[in-house]
């Protein structure tokens, strides 16, 4: 089977359906930590564009490019502006009304067939089949300019550095002045894949991909799951592939951020394929974003196994796994000292003065929260309000303690065309 009969095979067995929960492609760490995180992100340079959009009374175009089943669109139409007032109700950076169209190019049929389906009913989305590899196909040059140029979820790891470069360089030379592009990797040194780590950044880096994580693990044994190649890379690797698009393409590039998504909750650390030592975290955490149903917080922990030869990382690794385990801990101990009939702790665990800060930011909103939502007697608090809000500071922590480097599933970047 190919890469493209791998995806098509997802794609008719209902594996990409648009629903949320433990399992799939569009599972809870996709909807409550993957896409919002990324939109955090990009939440910066994509207000200031719709400002300038609208100083000059116009609206915003936006190209997909690998597009599938039009994940680009949900993404970008839900950032929001700002972190906003509990009173308000509109948040969003593009409301419908400032879109002025979706545009979205991939190769596969069967992702394409989906996708239309999605957005039949949305006038403003299109979609256009297209082969990428070699930089822009003639039907999108032919096109006119956009202002966002978006790649997800790994999809230039489909391309080898040439064919990147080739493609980054078409944006550049399509893409008007202060144009965005978002481009989307597999980070190289995630701990799902720390058997195929790799120190020598100065060669392409590619693993054997399945797309096993879609399948119940009691039957992925026994589904016929194709293997396809998908480069993994790290941020020395990025500033290189845009140095070399920008002399191409004779503009600037500007990094306006380059950060590491889903640290520890990546696709494979459940299926183990490429490292036995995971935990089943990604499962763990998507019960956090599932209503009415407690998380076991034992199945929150990890222990962090190094690896020879890479202590940069292991330092990392540590400090951060050993962080996350704090936070689990703590809140698991306020949860315990809460008296619901007092509506107070009996007593509070500490916090120590050497912690990294993003760690004592979050025990301290847990503390609040708990405190805040410990008496509530309608509905399951824990489950409903805590469990979530300890997903979203362990969020945090991958937001505030990342560095950039290429340690999580996806290695990302915000870009802005300079012209």
């Amino acid at each position: 089977m190919s890469e493209k009969g791998a995806y098509t095979q997802a794609t008719y067995t209902g594996k990409y359906d648009k629903t949320t929960g433990l399992i799939g492609k569009y599972d809870n760490v996709r909807a409550f930590w993957e896409d919002p995180l990324t939109g955090i992100i990009l939440r910066p340079a994509l207000s200031e564009l719709v400002e300038r959009k609208q100083k000059r009374l116009e609206r915003v175009r936006i190209l997909d490019l690998g597009c599938g089943s039009g994940d680009g669109y949900d993404m970008v139409m839900n950032v929001t502006t700002k972190d906003a007032a509990i009173f308000e109700y509109i948040t969003q950076a593009i409301t419908p009304d400032i879109l002025k169209e979706y545009v979205g190019v991939d190769l596969n049929d069967a992702l394409l067939q989906q996708a239309e389906e999605y957005f039949a009913s949305n006038p403003k989305a299109r979609f256009i089949q297209g082969d990428l590899s070699h930089g822009f196909p003639d039907s999108l040059k032919a096109e006119e300019p956009f202002d966002i140029y978006l790649t997800t979820y790994g999809t230039l790891s489909h391309f080898h550095e040439d064919e990147t470069v080739e493609l980054l360089a078409d944006v550049c030379r399509h893409a008007p002045a202060n144009a965005l592009f978002v481009g989307d990797w597999l980070g190289r040194y995630s701990y799902e894949w720390q058997d195929l780590w790799n120190p020598h950044t100065d060669r392409e880096h590619y693993i054997d991909y399945r797309i096993s994580y879609i399948y119940p693990e009691e039957s992925r044994e026994l589904m016929d799951v194709d293997m396809f190649p998908l480069r993994l890379i790290s941020r020395d690797e990025v500033q290189r592939i845009v140095e070399k698009a920008s002399r191409e393409a004779g503009v600037e590039i500007k990094i306006r951020a380059l950060f590491d998504r889903s640290i520890l909750v990546g696709r494979h650390m459940d299926t183990g394929d490429y490292n036995k030592n995971c935990p089943h975290l990604r499962l763990a955490v998507n019960s956090l974003f599932e209503g009415y149903q407690r998380t076991n917080f034992n199945t929150l922990y990890i222990d962090y196994i190094p690896r020879r030869g890479f202590d940069h990382l292991n330092n990392f690794f540590e400090m951060f796994c050993m962080s996350w385990n704090a936070l689990v801990k703590y809140s698991y101990s306020l949860l315990s000292e809460y008296d619901s009939e007092l509506e107070k702790y009996r007593s509070l665990p500490e916090v120590l003065p050497f912690y990294p800060d993003p760690l004592k930011e979050t025990m301290h909103d847990m503390r609040h929260v708990i405190e805040g939502v410990g008496w509530l007697k309608s509905g399951d608090v824990r489950a409903n309000v805590v469990e979530p809000q300890l997903g979203f500071s362990l969020r945090r922590l991958e937001m505030k303690l990342g560095p950039g480097l290429g340690v999580g599933h996806g290695t990302v970047g915000i870009f802005e065309i300079v012209k």
